[in-house]
């Protein structure tokens, strides 16, 4: 058995699919896709599967901007928030990701709500 979620989710390398098909979805999603509108996705893509990489014990350091600085003037709401983390959910369900180990990575996503929830539902 392998020691860190990051090994169970299968590397990087795999954690890097899974956040592409994770941005596929979000961006066909009018609720959030807006949010993307002017970002490169291509640097958010790998930005992202160095952030999930980090918070599930990978040998990864995360060096993006700090969370609450990154979203403060984006005015996600709780709502928006909920979408984004059900399209990782449902996207980690589709790479055959257990719900042990889905509830994982949300949980460590949810430990970062004060700092990404900026707006009133």
């Amino acid at each position: 058995m392998t020691d860190t979620l990051y090994d169970r989710l299968g590397g990087e390398d795999a954690i890097a699919q899974v956040v592409d098909r994770f941005y596929d979805r979000v961006m066909a999603d009018e609720q959030v896709a807006h949010y993307f509108e002017d970002v490169d996705m291509q640097k958010q893509r790998a930005h992202q599967t160095q952030f999930i990489s980090s918070v599930t014990g990978g040998p990864v350091e995360y060096t993006g901007e700090e969370m609450e600085a990154a979203h403060e003037e984006m005015g996600i709401s709780p709502a928006d928030f909920k979408a984004i983390a059900t399209h990782l959910d449902d996207t980690l369900a589709e790479f055959d990701v257990g719900e042990e180990d889905r509830q994982a990575v949300l949980e460590a996503i949810e430990s970062y709500r004060d700092d990404i929830v900026t707006a009133p539902n």
